[in-house]
Parts: structure tokens; C-alpha cells; sequence
């Protein structure tokens, strides 16, 4: 099984829009507030937002408080370390009424009590893209609206490969690495000792973090991550270490700045990577496109993770009506085109496909084909105890230090063990 990808058609049409959506790397930046009257008064809701994305809803709040008499304060915090503060703040009394997340956080948040349901009528529901309104739900209850999407894409140097002659296939890819890499200079990078990444060769082979049924509902018993097409694909991976096609520096924790650098600086021919990268790598001067992931030897797409950010309303709210109200105003389909104007972060509302404004990008195009080979990240509880083992795996398998089958098996073992530990077996 390669996952669950019976609406994932229609993520071609939400990723019809250029994407700068960050669930890969954040900066850790300091807190700012931000909004359209003075936050030194008294408000009626408390709103975290993404840093630097402020500016994406500043008409959408002028325009909600005038409508509703209200004052409304936002915060810039690294969306991926909400939840993390609002376990503290929370129960506090100074934590938000609105925040925004990762899908993949979901079921925990929702499991620790952290998020309200929503009561969103189906007319509202249905503007949505089913894929990412899906990444809301959990034990068939809404807790959040989507308000932005991500798969991961590559990005190649114009100056050192042309369009012409753009490899198609991985190993193609392979091929050309082998002509490009002289200890300074490489062909296609990718950070394989990460299930992030390497899941787009995985699940491309048949690889998949859990199982799901015909309802999308995810079956933590059921691990795909040792089955042979995992194995056949980190076999395939471990190739482009063995032959020492990527630095040693590319692995572990600051693997991902020795991407970002070789590339910024005109020493990689190609990088898989997300759209957090589109203004960095513009901004270091590269000429560079953006294309769908290359195909794989068998013949099959690279697959991806989707990631799903929302706007999702805090249990700890003192007014959850009307923050469930802007919620939903936020992430109508005008507020959410504005936003794509200002942030250029891919909008979850199916009306967006078509629009002028988003149809005319060479990501979005990129981003829209490999859409259609995705999967939306786990966004159970269980996932949490996947990270860790299944990364350490692929650390070993590209170093060498196991076989693909014995660093996968282990992994495997231990996820099930946390599983069984952290979440009763379920």
C-alpha cells in the first residue's frame, strides 16, 4: 500500500498556487505582535500566527473587526512550536484563542485535549480541498480549516543543467551525478537519512509509514516501513552514498544547511527540497526552476508528504464562539487569495485552481504534478514515535554501518515498542 490517495486529484487543483508554506524548517526567530488597532488595549481574541505571515490576514482582520465590533491582537511565533507553547500557556490563561499548526500535530493536540471541535456546516467544508479538510479530522471531528499546503520538489541550476537536458528519471539523475561530483561540486542532492525525504523514494516503491482503510482512518499496527519495496527503495539510496555522490556533511543534523549552501552557492546541480526555499535560493542569485520529483527505476513517481498548516481554535479559549467565527472568515475563499497574494503560501480552497493570480507559476505547476503522487502526512498520535527510529535507521543505511533490511527491521521493532508503550497498543 502507498497510502491513501482517493481524493489526492484534487490537491492538483489546491496546488495551482506558488508555495511558500513552512512545515520544513522554521526560523526560530523572536515574537512579534502585530495588528490592525493597538495591542496594548484590551482584546477579544489572541490570535498566533506564523512568523513573518502576519501581514497575509492584516485586511482580514481590519475587515472581521469592523464587521464585529471587536479587537483582535496577533502574535509571530514558529507555527511548529505552538502547540508546544500552548501546552504551557494555556492552561495559564495566556495562551491564544486561535493558533495555527501542523497537520501531523493533530491527533496528539487533539488527544491532550489542546484543540476545540468545530461546528463547520458541510457548505463550508466543501470548499476545501478533501485531502487537506481530511488532515482535520479526527475520530470523524473537525478541529481546525486548512489554510495552506506543501509537497517537496526539485529545484535544479539552471546554469548547470538546462532544460533541455533535465534528467527525467532518478537515474538519470544518477548518471549525471556521477559526471558532476568532484568532492566540491555535485549533481542531485537529497537528505535520504530523513523519512521526509526519503519517503519520496519509499513510497514510490511501496513503502509507507501505516496503513489505511477505505475511510482513510490510519492503522497503527500496520507499518509499511520494512516491507520489500522500503527495502529494495533504501537499497537504491544507499547507492548515491556508497559512491560518495553527496558530501559526509549531508547527513544528520546539519544536513540540511549543506544542502541549502551547496546550492545557494552554485555547487549542486539539483536539491530535493520544499517551497520554504523559493526566496532563500532567489535571493542567493541562483537561476534556477522548480520541477516535479524525476520517476523512479521501476517506473513509478517519487512520491511525497503533504503538509497541511491550519487555523485551529484553543480548548483554553475563554471566547470560542467568536474565534471558531474568524476561523472560519480567515480561511474563506477572498481572505485566503489575499493571503496567497502576501504570503505566496498554497491556499486549501478548491475555487483557488483557476484563478489568474496562482495559475501562472512554475512551482505551482510543479508543485500541482507532484501532488498527484502524494500523501498527506500521518497525523495520529502513533506518529510520534516513528521520527526518531525510522531517521537513526536511514543515518546507519547511509553510512553503511547496516544493511537496509536489518537498520529498517530495528526500526520497525522499536516503533512498535513505543507504540505499544506510549499509546496502549491502539
Amino acid at each position: 500500500m502507498k497510502g491513501y490517495k482517493k481524493y489526492l486529484y484534487l490537491l492538483v487543483g489546491l496546488a495551482l498556487s506558488l508555495v511558500l508554506v513552512g512545515c520544513g524548517p522554521q526560523d526560530d526567530g523572536e515574537e512579534k505582535a502585530s495588528g490592525s488597532k493597538d495591542s496594548n488595549k484590551e482584546y477579544d481574541l489572541l490570535v498566533w500566527e506564523d512568523q513573518d505571515k502576519a501581514d497575509g490576514i492584516e485586511d482580514a482582520i481590519a475587515k472581521f473587526e469592523e464587521e464585529n465590533d471587536v479587537k483582535i491582537k496577533v502574535v509571530e511565533k514558529a507555527y511548529a512550536k505552538q502547540i508546544e507553547d500552548l501546552r504551557l500557556d494555556g492552561p495559564a490563561g495566556t495562551g491564544p484563542d486561535v493558533l495555527t499548526m501542523a497537520g501531523d500535530q493533530m491527533g496528539t493536540a487533539v488527544t491532550e485535549g489542546l484543540l476545540k471541535d468545530l461546528n463547520i456546516g458541510d457548505d463550508i467544508q466543501s470548499i476545501y480541498t478533501d485531502e487537506a479538510l481530511l488532515s482535520q479530522m479526527v475520530d470523524g471531528k473537525l478541529y481546525g480549516l486548512p489554510k495552506a499546503v506543501e509537497t517537496t520538489v526539485l529545484y535544479y541550476n539552471k546554469e548547470l543543467v538546462s532544460e533541455e537536458k533535465l534528467p527525467e528519471t532518478l537515474d538519470e539523475w544518477y548518471e549525471l551525478s556521477k559526471e558532476l561530483t568532484d568532492g566540491e561540486n555535485f549533481g542531485l542532492l537529497a537528505l535520504w537519512d530523513q523519512i521526509y525525504y526519503a519517503q519520496s523514494v519509499m513510497g514510490g516503491y511501496g513503502g509507507y509509514i501505516f496503513g489505511r482503510d477505505d475511510n482513510g482512518a490510519y492503522d497503527p499496527t500496520d507499518i509499511g516501513l520494512n516491507n520489500d519495496g522500503a527495502i529494495e527503495a533504501a537499497e537504491y539510496m544507499q547507492k548515491f552514498y556508497n559512491d560518495e555522490l553527496f558530501p559526509t556533511g549531508i547527513i544528520g543534523e546539519q544536513g540540511i544547511n549543506v544542502l541549502d549552501s551547496l546550492f545557494s552557492e552554485g555547487k549542486a546541480a539539483a536539491v530535493i527540497s520544499g517551497p520554504w526555499n523559493l526566496e532563500p535560493f532567489a535571493k542567493a542569485g541562483i537561476d534556477y526552476g522548480v520541477k516535479a520529483l524525476p520517476k523512479l527505476p521501476n517506473g513509478e513517481n517519487m512520491s511525497a508528504f503533504v503538509g497541511v498548516k491550519s487555523y485551529n481554535v484553543s480548548s483554553f479559549s475563554k471566547n470560542q464562539e467568536l474565534a471558531e467565527k474568524f476561523v472560519e472568515f480567515l480561511t474563506n475563499e477572498e481572505n485566503s487569495r489575499t493571503r496567497y497574494e502576501v504570503t505566496k503560501e498554497v491556499p486549501a480552497v478548491k475555487a483557488l485552481a483557476d484563478d489568474p493570480v496562482v495559475t501562472e507559476s512554475e512551482a505551482a505547476a510543479a508543485v500541482a504534478e507532484q501532488s498527484q503522487y502524494s500523501e498527506l502526512t500521518p497525523n495520529i498520535p502513533e506518529m510520534n514515535e516513528v521520527w526518531t527510529p525510522v531517521d537513526a535507521a536511514l543515518q546507519t543505511i547511509a553510512t553503511g554501518k547496516a544493511t537496509p533490511k536489518e537498520a529498517l527491521d530495528q526500526a520497525v521493532q522499536t516503533i512498535k515498542g513505543q507504540i505499544e508503550a506510549n499509546h496502549g497498543g491502539q
